[in-house]
């Protein structure tokens, strides 16, 4: 996710933060080339690496970065200072050091009384305390860009996140058929990392007579995170497929997944929200989506009491998203029948909970209750 704090007029202090180290690299790398003076990177630009080990470091790694913005270029000119990877910004032992905070309060002065004529300072940090006062002075002063990670157990990331792949992917020249796009999203699990080099991968696959990405292409290349196979886990309980909800519940307890998670995780959503888009399409006569997010739009024209005990982003508004996979899904099922469901989970929790016996057993069993079918088959 990626945000611009403030932007200033003069343009001479620039910020490149957040948790997103694999954006905050790529955008500081770049825009270092891009503040780079016509006399070139030799000397144009003064790099203070950022990266410490203790506090007495980070106030060195502070103080030179001070001299080097009151210290004039060489040749005369223009000169970029890049203070690179700093890790003292944090709330951290170092970040909270007396010492630091002093150097950090020198800085500011610098900062704020105005930086040399054709000087220029780059900040990036993956690791900044947005409460301190420094951040603060930033916003005001400098041109601050943040690109902080998606935060994958937050209601509605998958939508922000699959917006981020279609940009990426629509830079290569690619472009995702069907429910191709929502799938990597959730194999790739928010991460922007993931989704640079999954793509890349994915660019040089097809080659350049084909450039349209299929659900095939994304099971056959990409592999799956958590989240994915928890995705995963839940589409094949919709679908009720049982042999790939045994197989996928093997995965996640190998990857060291408890069965009592499972259950929360990825059966339990699964079963309500099926529930919920059944009552909704039956009551107020709502079709099929062909997409996931064209059932957003069905909800947001029902009158408000309709909708208010829908799961909610963080926004307020509706998790349309996990909904419109369910409603897709939802004809396979009677709604009394997944009031059935709802309480065998219900059943399920108190066996994971209450006693110790083999958890995989009973997981299996309510899988094979769930999908209709009796757990000897």
């Amino acid at each position: 996710m990626t945000a611009t704090q403030s932007k200033t007029s003069h343009a001479t202090i620039y910020a490149v933060v957040g948790s997103d180290e694999a954006e905050v690299k790529r955008e500081a790398l770049e825009l270092s080339i891009k503040l780079c003076p016509s006399s070139g990177a030799d000397f144009g630009v003064e790099t203070v690496d950022g990266v410490t080990d203790n506090a007495e470091q980070a106030v060195q790694r502070i103080l030179q970065t001070v001299e080097a913005l009151q210290t004039l270029p060489f040749f005369g000119g223009e000169k970029l200072v890049w203070l690179k990877n700093a890790d003292f910004l944090g709330d951290s032992v170092t970040g909270r050091a007396a010492g630091v905070l002093e150097a950090l309060e020198k800085l500011t002065e610098v900062l704020t009384s105005g930086l040399p004529s054709g000087t220029k300072l780059l900040l990036s940090a993956t690791e900044i305390d947005k409460r301190r006062s420094f951040f603060k002075t930033l916003g005001k002063i400098a041109d601050v860009i943040i690109h902080d990670k998606l935060d994958a157990s937050r209601s509605g990331w998958e939508e922000e996140a699959a917006g981020m792949v279609e940009g990426r992917a629509r830079a290569l020249g690619l472009r995702f058929r069907d429910d191709a796009l929502e799938l990597f999203t959730l194999f790739t699990g928010g991460d922007t990392r993931a989704m640079a080099g999954e793509l890349e991968k994915m660019d040089l696959f097809l080659g350049s007579e084909r450039r349209e990405i299929t659900r095939e292409d994304v099971r056959t290349l990409t592999p799956m995170t958590r989240a994915g196979v928890i995705f995963e886990l839940g589409n094949a309980l919709a679908r009720r497929d049982l042999p790939e909800c045994i197989k996928l519940i093997d995965q996640l307890m190998e990857q060291g997944e408890s069965a009592i998670g499972i259950l929360l995780v990825a059966i339990v959503p699964t079963v309500r929200n099926l529930l919920l888009v059944k009552d909704l399409m039956q009551r107020h006569k709502l079709s099929k989506p062909q997409q996931p997010h064209f059932f957003v739009g069905s909800l947001n024209r029902l009158p408000p009491e309709a909708t208010a005990h829908l799961p909610r982003k963080k926004d307020g508004g509706i998790n349309g998203y996990a909904l419109g996979l369910a409603a897709i899904q939802a004809h396979r099922f009677q709604f009394d029948e997944l009031r059935k469901m709802l309480a065998a989970c219900l059943v399920a929790n108190i066996k994971l909970v209450s006693s110790s016996g083999d958890q995989r057993l009973v997981l299996t069993e309510i899988f094979a209750s769930l999908a209709g079918k009796s757990a000897g088959k």
